[in-house]
């Protein structure tokens, strides 16, 4: 079975920072998964296999499971943007932007300097991106109805969107990403209700656009992003609670909210499941140390 996942109008510093503040607490979520699912771990496919190592910060690994993917899955754009999601998370482990902190502290966020990127691994993970838009097109024009092609161009926004934000300072070309993701979300969810993944696309915006204040919420609607909070926080609640890839990337979302929340309770336990999972993955020990 194939695995599943612009605020033109806008203008203004602080406006834009938000915005870049709203595509920023998605990255989190891509390296931070949650605690433990039911896992079949002997029926899971390659692309979930390498999904897993990339979480525990396994990158070679990672790639090895999304080769044999796309060697025995040629057609599948799932395998392609796989590559580009290990090739955009191993950069963000290097340059070691990936920390609650920036999630929680919007002015840390602000101040934030430019990283300086690999540009050899940023034209591997373009490279990968066209070639996993271009097997998504070509499914979708033989089949409309594929949703493992519309949910991996769900997922190829997401990832153009994080390297805008995080890497490029790119904020409106982010923002511009992450609605275009945000509504393939939704039309694929109008076909199939039950492509549980999905979900996060649209909960993350609603959740955390819908955290900001009245006057900023208004200025973010004109430019056609979701802000409903509570809607946003139950679209996470179905992705980790029937999420495939992505499931644990949700569960995290809710424990970035309980940290906002100060909701340190709910938020230590879901760390120290994530430190019991993934013990490669040094970003939850450094975490856990706000749980003392």
């Amino acid at each position: 079975m194939p695995a599943r996942h612009l605020i033109d109008q806008i203008k203004g510093s602080n406006q834009l920072k938000c915005s870049a503040y709203l595509v920023l607490s998605g990255v989190l979520a891509l390296l931070l998964p949650a605690a433990p699912a039911a896992v079949d771990v002997a029926h899971e496919t390659g692309i979930q296999a390498g999904f897993h190592s990339m979480y525990n910060l396994d990158f070679n690994a990672a790639h090895r499971r999304f080769d044999a993917w796309q060697a025995a899955h040629p057609d599948d754009p799932m395998g392609p943007v796989s590559q580009a999601a290990a090739y955009l998370f191993s950069e963000f482990d290097r340059m070691g932007v990936l920390e609650t902190e920036l999630f929680t502290d919007d002015d840390r966020f602000d101040a934030r300097k430019k990283p300086s990127p690999d540009l050899q691994l940023k034209s591997q993970m373009l490279e990968a991106l066209a070639h996993a838009d271009q097997l998504a097109d070509n499914a979708l024009a033989k089949q409309p109805g594929d949703t493992n092609a519309q949910f991996a161009k769900v997922l190829a926004l997401g990832l153009r969107s994080d390297y805008a934000a995080m890497i490029d300072k790119h904020n409106i070309d982010a923002i511009r990403y992450t609605k275009q993701g945000r509504t393939l979300a939704e039309q694929l969810l109008k076909e199939m209700p039950d492509e549980y993944d999905a979900y996060l696309a649209v909960g993350m915006e609603n959740y955390l656009a819908g955290s900001k204040a009245a006057p900023m919420r208004w200025m973010l609607q004109l430019g056609g992003v979701e802000t409903d909070k509570a809607d946003g926080i139950q679209k996470l609640e179905e992705t980790a609670a029937h999420g495939d890839l992505l499931e644990p990337f949700a569960k995290l979302m809710l424990a970035v909210a309980a940290l906002r929340d100060k909701d340190l309770p709910r938020a230590c336990a879901l760390l120290r499941g994530l430190a019991i999972r993934y013990p490669q993955n040094h970003l939850y020990s450094n975490e856990l140390v706000q749980c003392k």
